[in-house]
């Protein structure tokens, strides 16, 4: 193992950290979900400090960590509106913007070519505010009184920002597409 390779395996752990953060939920063990939860999300801060301080970056990285992003939130999503904690039509937003990312970025791949994986403004908003909103359910349930009225402001931003951030997607990567395709 080389020392440039810590981002890379920082999200390995991410996403290996999914399932025992969803057992934990699903045990009602509150705590030491939003415990592991925040570590998984420090991680994901440290892997790009790393990668961009010390110019660690790669193609697997470029995949690996959007993707740790996409299986950490939407199994939290997924459990946390299995156990209706968050409301299912905020989950069906989540996973219908995560369909619309991956099947946009495939068939950019499939038609057009390859393409270096770099995250927009909108979804990096987004990826915070889903952190947030994780955070701040899971804490509720387990170590902190939190105002319903916060949570469901932050539900709310919530579906603003995976809205535009799946919009901005489409609209950038299908406008690359068409230039690429038919002005080539």
């Amino acid at each position: 193992m080389r020392l440039r390779d810590i981002p890379n395996l920082l999200s390995l752990a991410r996403i290996a950290s999914a399932l025992p953060i969803a057992w934990l939920l699903l045990h009602e063990r509150y705590g030491m979900a939003l415990s592991v939860f925040i570590i998984a999300g420090v991680s994901d801060a440290l892997d790009g400090y790393l990668a961009k301080r010390f110019s660690w970056h790669s193609r697997l990285g470029s995949i690996l960590d959007p993707l740790a992003d996409k299986v950490l939130l939407v199994t939290n999503y997924a459990v946390l509106g299995w156990m209706g904690w968050i409301p299912s039509w905020l989950l069906a937003a989540v996973i219908g913007r995560e369909v619309v990312v991956v099947s946009g970025a495939l068939a950019y791949y499939v038609l057009i070519g390859r393409y270096e994986m770099a995250p927009s403004m909108a979804s990096k908003v987004n990826t915070v505010l889903q952190l947030i909103l994780v955070v701040t359910v899971v804490a509720s349930l387990s170590v902190m009184d939190i105002p319903s009225l916060l949570v469901d402001v932050l539900t709310y931003a919530v579906l603003v920002s995976t809205v535009w951030s799946g919009v901005d997607y489409a609209w950038t990567w299908g406008a690359q597409a068409y230039r690429a395709r038919f002005r080539s």
